[in-house]
């Protein structure tokens, strides 16, 4: 069953349980390109996982507001989310205001999340660093007291970070999540924005496809298993067990 994506301002959110993650994208395709699998394995788990979109993503050269909106629709049903919206902010012109501050951590005041998954602080991508500063900053706001924003006052425990980057970095992620069981999950999540990722794409392989692929077997290659989803912390990792590693 198809759930509603929100995109009423944070106050007129209808009334839900407290998500335990919420994964905020700059734009619709981010969180499956990023964390897919995770996000599949999470709800697959019994979490309760959220994304924010902060903008419609578009306009791009073979999608509309319309379109991508039916591709999200798609995507959301494929990793079988417990929620979605949208924050409306201006694709391209995505931007650390005070404005947009308030508007995210008054979205983690509604919604309650233990944990905030952001993207990767450095991208060539404007948008993306745009929004790791604005999620970083609401995360304190969250908090505030004797303030206009809805919502009881809330601070979300942690920010974790996921890698949709437009660099070639080779990067030295903090942890590795094993998403064998959930490619699938992923691979349809992402094939979901058709005008994003196979129209007007080169057929010739290795396609986007092909490389996603490529890129999610060898982050499973480095922890022995067969697909994997990589992230980063700025703050230490805690765990109750030994038994927690792999």
């Amino acid at each position: 069953m198809s759930i509603p994506i929100h995109t009423c301002p944070p106050a007129e959110l209808p009334a839900c349980e407290p998500l335990d993650i919420l994964v905020v994208a700059p734009h619709p395709d981010d969180a499956e390109l990023g964390m897919g699998g995770t996000i599949a394995k999470m709800i697959s788990e019994g979490m309760r996982v959220g994304v924010l979109d902060l903008t419609t993503g578009e306009p791009t050269p073979h999608g509309s507001e319309s379109i991508r909106r039916q591709e999200t629709c798609v995507a959301t049903d494929a990793l079988a989310l417990t929620w979605r919206g949208n924050a409306g902010l201006p694709n391209r012109m995505l931007v650390h205001t005070l404005e947009a501050r308030a508007l995210v951590a008054s979205y983690f005041r509604m919604l309650r999340p233990r944990w905030i998954f952001a993207p990767y602080w450095t991208d060539a991508h404007p948008d993306h660093v745009a929004a790791t500063e604005i999620v970083e900053a609401a995360r304190f706001w969250a908090k505030l007291s004797k303030t206009d924003m809805p919502g009881e006052r809330f601070h979300p425990e942690r920010i974790y970070y996921y890698f949709c980057i437009h660099l070639r970095l080779a990067i030295d992620p903090d942890w590795i999540v094993d998403i064998s069981d959930h490619w699938p999950a992923k691979l349809a999540s992402i094939q979901a924005y058709h005008s994003q990722f196979i129209v007007g794409r080169p057929t010739d392989p290795p396609t986007m496809i092909d490389q996603l692929h490529h890129e999610a077997a060898n982050w499973g290659r480095i922890i022995n298993r067969r697909y994997g989803e990589p992230f980063a912390t700025k703050e230490p990792l805690a765990m109750k067990s030994i038994r927690d590693l792999i």
